[in-house]
């Protein structure tokens, strides 16, 4: 007969929020969008789930504007956060074929990743090579999928031509320098700040703007060499003052991609600038595509997996901490201390 300590389910452990708030606050504070606790382990009853031993889980700007109730999707509370991951596949439902026990994996998930272990979709769930790096496989889901669906589906980038990234020293800014170096087009990077500078280098970019002492205003001049003529795409996950003084550094015929407002602010494109200059602009929710594309959706992460399982690109992480200090994880990543990507590791690193 099974005792009373058998029949209990699995736990795991998991940040929960509870309450919206402020994800920088300490754990279990009042004002504190988080806690860490126990849950326990749903059973896997989809028959094309997958169950994720999590080694890594990165987090994005959105997971913070999540916790504050500022982001267009609103979880029911109480939620787990986290968006992607990379681990071990430990249970997998009767109708999964693509991957399968014992495979190194990133996913990408509706919530839960903060947590040492995730249920996902196998559409959603890219198998990597068995000598990939799991820490750095985390941040490579969102960021990079979201940079190649700009970059190659919507802007339908060409080598030769010259791409200006703005916020290039974050996540999705280091996944678009490297993916448009990738594909043979020049790289003007925009970021703030000399460990930035150094990271773009390294990430391949041909000219690097410094803009730790500059104002917005000062961006047209300080391309007036490296892009005379004016640059065919506008990669763009700022928002704010900067991308209005990016239109005045485009080319006729010009592609802008609208990627995100980390500055908080949310321009108004003039209809005027994008009419005489016939410039086309993208909004880019890569997220929506696993819905409403499903195929191309799956045709990114492939893609971006590929590049990364063969050393094309690789993900820069910048910070790595434990659940335990998710609080101070969302504080460097909120002040723009990241460079590339920080990951939350749930398990000890023996069991990685």
């Amino acid at each position: 007969m099974a005792s009373k300590e058998d029949a209990q389910p699995r736990r795991y452990k998991a940040l929960l929020c509870e309450r919206l708030g402020d994800p920088q606050e300490a754990l279990g504070r009042p004002h504190s969008a988080l806690t860490l606790t126990a849950l326990p382990a749903a059973p896997l009853t989809h028959p094309s789930g997958v169950r994720i031993r999590v080694a890594a889980a990165a987090l994005n700007f959105a997971d913070a504007l999540q916790l504050q109730g500022r982001y267009q999707e609103k979880p029911k509370l109480p939620f787990t956060p986290g968006s992607e991951c990379s681990g071990t596949v430990v249970e997998v439902g009767r109708d999964v074929r693509t991957v399968k026990v014992g495979d190194k994996v990133c996913a990408v998930t509706q919530g839960g990743a903060f947590a040492e272990e995730v249920l996902a979709r196998e559409n959603a769930v890219v198998k990597l090579s068995p000598a990939a790096d799991l820490e750095a496989a985390a941040g490579l889901p969102v960021a990079y999928g979201t940079a190649w669906l700009a970059l190659r589906e919507r802007a339908n980038l060409r080598p030769g031509q010259t791409v200006l990234v703005l916020g290039a020293g974050g996540g999705v800014g280091l996944a678009a320098v490297q993916l448009s170096k990738a594909t043979g087009a020049r790289v003007i990077a925009v970021a703030r700040g000399a460990s930035k500078m150094e990271a773009l280098k390294e990430a391949g970019a041909d000219e690097c703007v410094d803009m730790a002492h500059h104002k917005p205003e000062q961006l047209k001049s300080l391309l007036r060499h490296s892009a005379s003529q004016g640059v065919d795409v506008v990669f763009d996950p700022v928002g704010g003052q900067l991308l209005m003084e990016a239109l005045k550094c485009v080319r006729w015929g010009a592609q802008i991609l609208v990627i995100g407002f980390a500055s908080g602010q949310i321009p108004k494109i003039p209809a005027n600038i994008a009419l005489v200059k016939n410039l086309t602009v993208h909004g880019i929710y890569w997220g929506s595509y696993q819905q409403k594309n499903p195929r191309v959706f799956r045709w990114s992460l492939d893609e971006v997996a590929r590049l990364f399982d063969s050393g094309a690109i690789h993900v820069n992480v910048s910070h790595r901490l434990s659940l335990s200090q998710a609080p101070e994880a969302f504080s460097i990543m909120m002040n723009r201390q990241v460079v590339g990507k920080i990951v939350l590791l749930p398990q000890p690193r023996s069991m990685l």
